[in-house]
């Protein structure tokens, strides 16, 4: 197996050393022998740069950092590239966000106006460094996690000439808090996992083949037991009993602003934006890595979110790179995965991690069209949203030749063929977990918010994010 270099396009990411930190436990598995980190921002190199290299140092040696503002000597002769850029940076986030204020919408950096102002900018950048890894570092994998995810990964899939993935720390997040719940390792539990990037449904859920989604879902009832209405003391929307009966489903957090629309524009009004906490957070983090003696990821790391947002990534190079056929929760082209939307439509759902990428391990049910009624907390008895799970989109061992995740798959995994070589997969415990059924609801307004915090829901945006 070929060395594996890996490019960090927004190395000075506050999140970097999450990253890094999740590729240097996994090194082995990758053959990883160096890091790369690009960013404009000589300020932030200065600081990310010599933090990843004593990390580096302190994990043992063996693997190689360096940090450059040239993208094309950072790209050349990568395995993988990551994307988690900012365009615009933190000011732009904040700009995003009051978008909606201003017109009396929801203000969001990845959904809504704000999102759709932030692909508009963010897309012809994305689409430019597709150009310089399909140049530089020909069979590479392009992996994005530069928000918004879904049309960013989308305007790659359709344009690009590279192999692209895209990915969110979300679905880990979930999946590995149902393990903690539930007593089992990530590795046994299967997920339907159906929708869009902050835009999805988790249907139903298995351990080892048994059904055990009702059990997961009085669990969550549980969990939000305290919360009578759609919002917490201090006004922010939030999931209740009554939201999770009516939608028989684990939903993502960010759903919250389409089926608690009004109930986040008050919220809003009287809230200052999340931007503007994350530049504070952001400013402390980049003063405690400047510091010489730290040599792992702080502690502090945790309050920006984005949590598992390193296994997500790491785990998914290690799989490909060895082939292993393990099933991921990535945002890919719809190829009739999900029936009534277009091929080319990225979504977010379960794919079995091949020697030639994604594949598809089955299509959602037939009843699923993508159109969600939207509930209020006036009528908490409406219909249930997501379609009855159904046993397709349990994983199988068959693949579907129809079936590719971008048009330049095939002949950049016909070059790496021989690298290939079948590994386990790695899976981190849980920091938090969701009560068994049987469990106590306790301090229900922060658990509440586990199902996909705020923190956790943004995190998945980084550099500069």
């Amino acid at each position: 197996m070929t060395h594996v270099k890996v490019c960090v396009i927004g190395g000075g990411s506050t999140y970097t050393p999450e990253l890094v930190d999740g590729l240097l436990r996994r090194r082995h598995l990758l053959d990883l022998h160096e890091i790369h980190l690009v960013d404009h921002d000589d300020a932030r190199l200065a600081v990310l740069g010599p933090l990843a290299a004593r990390m580096a140092e302190r994990d043992g040696g063996g693997v190689r950092v360096r940090w450059t503002t040239d993208r094309s000597d950072g790209i050349a002769g990568s395995r993988f590239v990551v994307s988690q850029i900012r365009v615009g940076g933190m000011a732009a986030r904040e700009r995003d966000e009051q978008l909606g204020r201003e017109f009396g919408l929801v203000g969001q950096e990845t959904v809504g106006v704000g999102g759709f102002a932030n692909a508009l900018r963010t897309i012809p950048v994305a689409l430019d460094i597709a150009a310089d890894v399909a140049r530089w570092a020909p069979g590479a994998t392009l992996l994005n996690f530069t928000n918004p995810a879904g049309l960013v990964t989308e305007a790659l899939c359709r344009h690009a000439d590279v192999p692209t993935i895209g990915l969110c720390n979300v679905p880990w997040t979930v999946k590995a808090r149902v393990a903690a719940s539930l007593g089992v390792t990530a590795e046994e539990v299967d997920v339907d996992y159906v929708g869009l990037n902050h835009l999805s449904w988790v249907r139903r859920v298995s351990v080892s083949g048994i059904d055990r989604t009702q059990e997961v879902l009085r669990g969550l009832e549980e969990l939000t037991s305290t919360v009578v209405s759609s919002a917490h003391a201090d006004g922010e929307p939030a999931w209740t009993p009554a939201a999770i009966r009516m939608l028989g489903a684990i939903p993502n957090y960010y759903l919250l602003y389409y089926y608690e629309t009004d109930a986040w524009i008050r919220f809003q009004t009287a809230h200052p934006t999340r931007a503007s906490a994350v530049q504070a957070i952001e400013a402390a983090l980049l003063r405690r890595y400047a510091d010489p003696e730290l040599t792992e990821k702080p502690a502090e790391l945790e309050s920006r979110g984005g949590a598992y947002y390193s296994e997500a990534a790491a785990a998914l190079m290690a799989d490909l790179v060895a082939g292993t056929g393990a099933v991921h929760v990535v945002n890919t082209p719809n190829r009739g995965a999900i029936p009534g939307l277009d091929d080319d439509v990225v979504v977010e759902v379960a794919a079995r991690i091949g020697s030639a990428g994604p594949e598809r391990v089955g299509a959602c049910c037939s009843g699923w069209t993508g159109a969600a009624p939207r509930p209020t907390s006036s009528s908490p008895t409406s219909p249930v949203v997501p379609a009855a799970p159904c046993a397709s989109v349990v994983p199988t061992t068959s693949r579907s030749d129809s079936w590719r995740p971008c048009p330049s798959w095939s002949a950049a995994s016909a070059t790496r063929s021989t690298e290939r070589a079948r590994r386990p997969a790695t899976w981190s415990s849980p920091r938090t977990a969701w009560p068994a059924s049987t469990g106590t609801a306790t301090n229900s307004r922060s658990a509440a918010r586990s199902t996909c915090s705020d923190s956790v829901a943004t995190g998945s945006s980084s550099t500069i994010r």
